[in-house]
C-alpha cells in the first residue's frame, strides 16, 4: 500500500474542520501513513466546471493528481465530489493521449506533466478494501449502541461502472462499516436518492433542492434514528444546515449529522468534541450525553 496524501477538497477547511481533526485522527489510529496534501485547489466541483469546460476541468483536476504524484502518493479524498472529479479525471487521462497531451500542454506551463501515476481513493471504500471491515472491527474500543441512517451519496456510486463498489441501487459496503463501529444501519424509504445539494442543484434551485432534502429527512425521521452518518461534507452540509433552514418553515427535525470519520473516532474512544460535532448546525445535547454514557460503560 502506498502513503497517502489527504485531499480536504474546500468545504471541509472551510465548513466543517471537525471533519478534517476526525479524519486526521482515525488514520493515526488505524496506522495509515499520510500526509496533506498542500498547494491544492478545488477538486474542481464535477457537477459544475465539467459542464462548462472539459479541458479547464480536467487541467484544475489534473494540477491537484500532479502534486500527489510529486510525492509518491496515492490521493485520499473525503469527499463524493472531490472524489468524483479526481478520479474521473484520472482515468479520462490515463486513458486518453489526445486529452492527456493537450492537458499536459497546459501544465507545461507550470513546469509539471500528468504521468498517470496515482490512484485516487475516497476514505469509505478504502477503508473497506484496503483496511476491511473485520480488522476495523477489531480496532473499536468502544462499540457503538446506535440506530443510524446510512447516506452513500451520490457521486461515491455512480457511474457504477466507473466506481465499482458493487450495486449502485442496494449498495452495503458503507453499512458494513458503519457495523463495524457497533451502529446498527436501519433501513428506510429512499436511502439511495439524492440528498438535494450537488450537481448545482443548491446553489441554482434552492426551494427544489430543500424539498429533495425534506423528502430524505422525513423518511429519516420516521425510520427511528439516533443520527445520519455520510460520507461527504457537501452533503453533510445539506442535511446539517439544511435542518437550520428547514426549521424556518415549520419542519423540525433536530436529527445529529455525522461524517463517517466522526462516527469512527467515537468508536474508538474520542469524545464529541474532538471530532468536532460541537461544529455542526444542529446540536443534540441528547445525543451527545448518549454518546458520552456508551463510552463511560465500555471504559
Amino acid at each position: 500500500m502506498k502513503d497517502i496524501s489527504l485531499f480536504l477538497g474546500c468545504v471541509i477547511p472551510n465548513r466543517y474542520p471537525g471533519i478534517e481533526k476526525a479524519t486526521e485522527l482515525v488514520l493515526d489510529r488505524i496506522g495509515i501513513r499520510w500526509s496533506e496534501l498542500k498547494e491544492t485547489s478545488c477538486c474542481p466541483a464535477p457537477g459544475i466546471f465539467r459542464s462548462f469546460d472539459k479541458i479547464t476541468w480536467l487541467t484544475l483536476a489534473s494540477r491537484n493528481i500532479v502534486l500527489a504524484g510529486e510525492k509518491n502518493t496515492d490521493i485520499l479524498t473525503v469527499c463524493n465530489g472531490c472524489f468524483s472529479s479526481l478520479m474521473d479525471a484520472n482515468s479520462i487521462l490515463k486513458n486518453d493521449i489526445s486529452l492527456r497531451n493537450e492537458v499536459n500542454l497546459h501544465l507545461n506551463k507550470i513546469n509539471k506533466e500528468f504521468n498517470g501515476t496515482v490512484e485516487v481513493r475516497h476514505i469509505v471504500e478504502f477503508l473497506h478494501k484496503e483496511i476491511g471491515v473485520k480488522n476495523l472491527n477489531k480496532l473499536i474500543e468502544k462499540p457503538l449502541d446506535l440506530k443510524v441512517a446510512v447516506h452513500y451519496g451520490c457521486h461515491l456510486l455512480k457511474p457504477a461502472k466507473d466506481r465499482k463498489l458493487g450495486s449502485a441501487q442496494c449498495p452495503v459496503f458503507f453499512d458494513e462499516l458503519v457495523e463495524a463501529t457497533g451502529a446498527k444501519s436501519i433501513p428506510y424509504e429512499g436511502k439511495t436518492s439524492c440528498c438535494g445539494a450537488g450537481g448545482g442543484v443548491r446553489s441554482a434551485m434552492l426551494e427544489t433542492s430543500f424539498k429533495m432534502t425534506e423528502y430524505k429527512l422525513d423518511r429519516i425521521k420516521k425510520a427511528g434514528v439516533d443520527c445520519i452518518v455520510d460520507a461527504c461534507p457537501f452533503c453533510h452540509l445539506q442535511y446539517d444546515a439544511g435542518q437550520v433552514e428547514l426549521a424556518k418553515t415549520g419542519k423540525t427535525y433536530n436529527i445529529p449529522v455525522l461524517h463517517y470519520s466522526q462516527l469512527l473516532g467515537l468508536a474508538f474512544g474520542f469524545t464529541p468534541e474532538e471530532v468536532g460535532l460541537h461544529l455542526n448546525a444542529i446540536r443534540n445535547l441528547e445525543f451527545e450525553n448518549k454518546i458520552a454514557e456508551i463510552q463511560k460503560k465500555n471504559s
